[in-house]
């Protein structure tokens, strides 16, 4: 299969990079960081093919697009994977700078990269769309507000792209993760690590490993098998705002 993963330089995104790796797929990798998609590419032992560019720039991403050569446009799955938290305010005390970075790449950056791609799964009446969302897409915390209302847009428009993709055979899955120590939290806290580490002291959180394999098993069911939607925490995590630190 050839698999295009949006944000691949870190986390969930280069585990799933890893792990179809593993399985011989061709990949496409995006990310902002060059060195990091470079290093990445030449660790893995298949063919890669990186683009570097911001999912929030339609321009910038429409032109990398534009570059693949034909050979490398039978895309069997997009994985929908970049994404992002800026700080944690009340909805009064909000930065304004934090909300658009959060819309521009969960929202839109999300719509761009599947307004793109999509036609070519459509042309070939065959394909897999996976949206990496959030349990925050389902239910809301306390200072979550606009993360939380980026999220749940994401789970409407997968169940909208379900909808629009259904009669070319097109699989889409929304995959809501909990608590996944990546570097999530350390973008959220704008560096602060002392922050970034208590989002998960006293307890076991989710991998980037063990999205990444939820990933895989999904796209690797038969092609009559849909996964619609995933809900994944860690054993230690009931729901957004329920955590066991013991």
């Amino acid at each position: 299969m050839t698999i295009l993963i949006t944000g691949a330089t870190a986390g969930i995104g280069e585990a799933c990079a890893r792990i179809f790796a593993g399985q011989g797929h061709r990949l496409i990798l995006t990310g902002r960081r060059a060195d990091r998609l470079q290093k990445l590419k030449e660790e893995l032992p298949v063919e890669v093919m990186t683009l570097q560019f911001d999912v929030r720039e339609y321009q910038q991403l429409r032109d990398a697009l534009a570059s693949i050569p034909e050979s490398w446009r039978d895309i069997d799955v997009l994985v929908n994977n970049a994404g992002l938290a800026v700080g944690k305010d009340p909805i009064q005390e909000g930065v304004l700078d934090d909300w658009e970075r959060m819309i521009d790449t969960n929202v839109k950056g999300l719509l761009y990269i599947t307004r793109e791609v999509s036609p070519w799964l459509v042309a070939r009446k065959k394909g897999h769309i996976v949206n990496i969302g959030s349990v925050a897409g389902k239910e809301v915390y306390p200072n979550g507000n606009v993360y939380c209302a980026s999220k749940h847009a994401v789970n409407a428009l997968s169940q909208g792209m379900r909808m629009d993709m259904l009669p070319y055979g097109i699989r889409v899955t929304h995959i809501a993760p909990g608590l996944v120590e990546t570097e999530f939290s350390m973008v959220r806290f704008k560096g602060d690590q002392q922050k970034a580490d208590d989002t998960y002291k006293n307890m076991e959180p989710l991998t980037g490993d063990d999205i990444a394999n939820i990933v895989s098993f999904v796209v690797n069911l038969p092609a009559h098998v849909n996964i619609n939607d995933i809900s994944i925490t860690p054993t230690a995590q009931a729901n957004s705002v329920m955590v066991h630190r013991g």
